[in-house]
């Protein structure tokens, strides 16, 4: 199964096809966005998008690794990790699932 990457460019080109903007406004538009989120993650705060996921840091304790060509212990430094997790609703689209709509 071949893949696709979706790039900022694609992001702004939906933006500029649904939302009419102008291609410069629907680029800084994801742009804003994207700096939005990255800067709420760098300050530890968990993201969560309705319908899609959460991003939440988490952090990773040190720990001993293994150079796997020498065999010699190294140790691992403690850092911060990226977690997305997917929305029940995200799955459910991604399965082909039947998406329960809202009712008005």
């Amino acid at each position: 199964m071949a893949s696709r990457t979706v790039t900022r460019a694609d992001l702004s080109e939906a933006v500029y096809q649904r939302v009419g903007l102008s291609r410069t406004e629907s680029a800084a538009l994801v742009e804003t966005v994207l700096d939005e989120i990255t800067s709420r993650l760098e300050a530890g705060e968990t993201v969560k998008l309705s319908s899609f996921g959460s991003f939440i840091v988490r952090p990773k304790g040190q720990r001993v690794g293994r150079n796997p060509k020498s065999g010699e212990e190294v140790p691992i430094p403690p850092r911060k990790v990226l977690v997305f997790k997917p929305s029940n609703i995200l799955k459910g689209q991604i399965n082909g699932e039947a998406v329960p709509q809202d009712e008005d």
